[in-house]
């Protein structure tokens, strides 16, 4: 027969062995992340999990807290997944590469696990997940080294198919032969591949959005970059600096606004991550050439000093020792 269904809940635990053990179970699950419960007094999380052959099944509820993987440094190895996530109940606010995202009950949100990302979840949400190994992808030609963050819907067409099918493969998988459990998994695949597709070939298409996504793909990529521009990215891509002004600015934004804010948000992470790497290090690394103008845009960004977070997690490093 295949797997049980594996339940954990960290009712009952200290706070701190609450962070710790939801924690460790989403490392089980999917690699390493890191757990913030938000200022919140308690983490009350409860998982059940269950696979059917190489895919994992779950379903989450969790108080309000904040789940990141941030650490650029760590190899794409570590997390070699496609999470599919089917929110039920609450909001939740992903951010990944600059975008950032709303996910209401009724969305479906597919995203590169290797990349690294936080979801806030300001209340109790509710969500099921698939995780899908990257190979199973690959080997039906779909384009995970290139796969932005897309939103899709489950409330009605393929989405809607593919969540139905999901709740059946979670209530039916102890009852599955390991033969059965992998021609489950083969269709479940492809039935989750149908909205993906969809919104792959969007990205093959030579319209704004698409042109959007490869704009939005490059600058990911050359981030690190000092001399990034629009010039770089227009030649790149085959179009005008013209045409880029115009899908940035119908999105609210400049191409600078984008690629700066992209910039500092990673900075942010670093710097609260990282307590052993100095500001003007951190800056460096991602593209900016002065200090001043890092600490300026920075504060005028996030409403305080990079210093303050600098000092507070060297602080924090010097308590732990």
């Amino acid at each position: 027969m295949s797997d049980t269904v594996r339940s954990l809940s960290t009712s009952g635990l200290s706070p701190k062995q609450q962070v710790q053990c939801w924690s460790d179970t989403l490392t089980d699950l999917c690699g390493r992340f890191d757990i913030d419960p938000l200022e919140a007094s308690s983490l009350e999380g409860r998982v059940n999990y269950t696979t059917v052959s190489r895919l994992k099944l779950c379903q989450i509820e969790a108080s309000q807290h904040r789940v990141g993987h941030t650490d650029w440094r760590v190899r794409s190895s570590e997390h070699p997944y496609i999470k599919i996530h089917f929110q039920t109940y609450g909001t939740s606010y992903f951010e990944q590469d600059g975008r950032r995202i709303e996910i209401a009950p009724g969305d479906v949100l597919a995203y590169d696990v290797s990349c690294p990302h936080t979801i806030e979840s300001p209340m109790l949400t509710r969500h099921d997940v698939v995780i899908v190994p990257k190979e199973l992808l690959r080997e039906r030609g779909f384009h995970t080294e290139r796969m932005s963050a897309c939103k899709l819907s489950s409330r009605a067409g393929t989405g809607r198919i593919a969540h139905e099918f999901v709740h059946a493969a979670f209530d039916e998988a102890t009852k599955l032969s390991p033969n059965s459990a992998a021609g489950v998994a083969e269709s479940l695949i492809d039935l989750l591949l149908l909205p993906l597709r969809e919104a792959d070939r969007m990205f093959d298409r030579v319209g704004p959005e698409a042109m959007y996504i490869r704009a939005q793909a490059f600058i990911r990529e050359h981030l690190r970059d000092p001399d990034l521009c629009i010039d770089q990215i227009s030649a790149s891509l085959g179009c005008t600096k013209r045409y880029l002004h115009m899908l940035f600015s119908e999105r609210g934004m400049t191409v600078s606004d984008y690629i700066w804010r992209a910039r500092l948000q990673h900075c942010r992470q670093e710097l609260e991550t990282h307590a052993g790497k100095t500001i003007t290090d951190v800056a460096f690394s991602w593209g900016f050439s002065s200090s001043s103008h890092f600490s300026r845009v920075f504060r005028k960004y996030f409403g305080i000093v990079p210093s303050s977070i600098h000092k507070a997690q060297h602080s924090a490093a010097l308590g732990e020792t």
